[in-house]
């Protein structure tokens, strides 16, 4: 393929499409001119359009999506036109039967490819990159990088200026399940010695269904000066965090975007985080913890702070 047109259909959750970014990396670097263009949701995806890995995107959600999911369903002939406009389909959707694959081929697509939404054994971002050895690439260490534009940068700076002082210390006590969260008194110790001990500012970073367990640690921190970030976009989000200090949190799809940006990170993972979905880089720390210990959170930070110092 010269020039090809390539679409990527990638559903599921923040950390899941961000552990998917090495593999549509690597089709971007094996054609820097191709089009690239990825079909899923749309806040998600944000994070890949006009930001070097894609050119466009386009909602997973419309409701003519769903004959495609039917076997032998009469599809929708705009999106028949839109598949079908592509040399390659690559579809990390879960479709076990292939009803979704088959009807895209249906579509007139020369290549679908299908690539299982679910590692097992392998981390997950080896895993997504597998199904590309089918066209030849092969990614040896792969690591997410998310690259915030001009105008997150911009954002980033407006909601900066309402924090004040640096250096900032971003911190995440949710993730998308309960069992994954560290305890929220040991997310408040660390937070205290790091403004206590390390005078930082602190960044308190609130995701969906976040506003209790964020409650509950803004007032363990009281009185100390805090500012919590939410609402914000994810594009805006990864550029905040692009100019943290450093990060602290589960094992969640924001300590991926934090990690997906180059910013130090403490990931605390526990008995219900499995080791394939830890987060990749240089500049990343996992600790896994049982119970109330905190120990291995403050070795991290220690580690990391000593290492500014060091660079400044």
């Amino acid at each position: 393929m010269k020039t090809p047109r390539i679409l990527i259909v990638r559903g599921g959750a923040m950390g899941d499409f961000i552990m998917t970014l090495p593999a549509i990396g690597a089709l971007r670097e094996q054609w820097p001119e191709a089009r690239i263009e990825i079909l899923g949701y749309p806040h998600i995806i944000e994070l890949a359009r006009g930001r070097y890995y894609a050119d466009a995107t386009r909602s997973i959600d419309a409701k003519a999506m769903a004959g495609f999911f039917i076997p032998n369903s009469v599809l929708d002939p705009d999106l028949m036109e839109y598949f079908g406009s592509f040399n390659v389909v690559i579809s990390y959707l879960f479709d076990p039967d292939s009803l979704f694959a088959n009807n895209v081929r249906r579509c007139g697509v020369k290549q679908v490819i299908e690539a299982s939404p679910r590692p097992k054994d392998t981390h997950a971002a080896k895993h997504y990159c597998r199904p590309l050895e089918s066209l030849a690439i092969y990614v040896d260490e792969p690591r997410p990088k998310i690259h915030p534009s001009e105008s997150d940068h911009e954002a980033a700076s407006r909601f900066l200026k309402m924090v004040g002082r640096e250096p900032i210390v971003a911190i995440h006590p949710g993730s998308g399940s309960e069992k994954k969260n560290w305890p929220v008194e040991n997310f408040a110790a660390v937070a205290r010695w790091v403004s206590d001990e390390l005078a930082a500012q602190l960044l308190v970073v609130e995701g969906e269904a976040d506003d209790r367990v964020v409650g509950k640690l803004t007032k363990l921190l009281e009185p100390r000066s805090i500012t919590v970030a939410s609402r914000l976009k994810l594009v805006e989000l990864a550029a905040v965090l692009e100019r943290c200090a450093l990060f602290l949190g589960n094992d969640s799809g924001i300590t991926h975007l934090a990690a997906a940006v180059g910013t130090p990170v403490v990931a605390m993972f526990g008995g219900a985080s499995l080791p394939i979905w830890e987060p990749r880089g240089e500049r990343v720390r996992v600790v896994r913890f049982c119970d109330n210990d905190v120990a291995g959170a403050l070795a991290a930070i220690e580690e990391f702070w000593g290492n500014r110092r060091g660079n400044c």
